[in-house]
């Protein structure tokens, strides 16, 4: 199962306690995936349609659990692919209490984003990349949704994707703080996991790169030193050099990998690295006056 499905399925097996916010979940529900219509006698009648039979499951659940009313569901077959389609229907004027859910304590806000993340959300795989999303079909649900999420200090956004508006956050830490709020715990332990894989998989990648890079930096720099002392000791020889460049030229020849502070105690007068590094800089302005001559 992917890691969207698996936080689905951990919250589709987490109930509310209170009634207001198990109406505000059911809420969440109808409107990504079901409406309300009304029987000929003039009764509320609630039917949700969804693929996801955890969404089915909780769906169901919910409904009797809350009204004690009789609820059909009925499963079919998609044609050419493997999956099955969930109809669930329920009728009672209690189910009005449904349809005009309050969405103002933190407990019922927090229930329905749970909802409508069951219905109509999904997750990707933060091993990849971290994105979350909600997909609703009309605009003004989608901003209602997002001034929801937005109310526990996130910086949710919608983005319009054919004939329908997606709500998404894109940040790491957006997404724990998503996950929290719903009450996914199990999935937030599990990409706080990830997470904490990735930054130090990152934090070594850096590590390497930078000694990668000064590995090549300080290779470029001696060979560079090499050819020079080369090229001054083809033209002119050393006997002209003081006796300091002399030395460094003679043991750079002899220990061409050495460091600047290796090169220095190999001295015959040992020197610091700035020192080393000073007269290395001095013999390479001399093989560049030779080349111009």
């Amino acid at each position: 199962m992917s890691f969207s499905g698996n936080i689905k399925e951990e919250l589709s097996e987490h109930y509310p306690k209170a009634r207001h916010c198990s109406l505000a979940e059911l809420s969440a529900v109808v409107h990504m995936c079901g409406r309300f219509s009304e029987s000929a006698d003039g009764t509320c009648i609630l039917r949700v349609h969804t693929e996801n039979i955890a969404v089915a499951r909780k769906c169901f659940t919910l409904i009797e659990k809350t009204f004690n009313i009789r609820t059909d569901i009925a499963v079919r077959r998609n044609t050419g692919r493997d999956s099955s389609s969930y109809f669930i229907r329920a009728g009672g004027n209690e189910l009005l209490a449904v349809k005009n859910a309050s969405v103002q304590a933190v407990c019922c806000k927090r229930s329905y984003i749970r909802g409508a993340f069951l219905a109509a959300g999904s997750m990707s795989d933060p091993s990849k990349s971290y994105h979350f999303e909600i997909v609703c079909s009309e605009e003004e649900e989608a901003m209602h949704l997002r001034d929801i999420i937005n109310s526990f200090d996130m910086d949710a956004k919608i983005v319009p994707r054919k004939k329908t508006f997606v709500v998404y956050l894109k940040e790491g830490s957006q997404i724990v703080d998503i996950l929290n709020v719903m009450e996914a715990h199990i999935g937030l332990m599990e990409l706080e996991n990830v997470r904490i894989l990735k930054e130090m998989r990152n934090s070594v990648n850096r590590k390497v790169n930078c000694e990668t890079a000064n590995i090549n930096k300080t290779v470029s720099a001696a060979v560079r030193q090499m050819e020079d002392i080369s090229y001054i000791k083809e033209t002119v020889g050393f006997d002209k050099l003081p006796e300091g460049l002399k030395d460094v030229a003679l043991t750079r020849l002899e220990y061409p990998e050495a460091t600047l502070k290796e090169l220095g105690s190999l001295l015959r007068e040992p020197l610091g690295k700035s020192g080393v590094n000073h007269r290395l800089r001095k013999l390479s302005e001399i093989a560049d006056k030779l080349r111009e001559q």
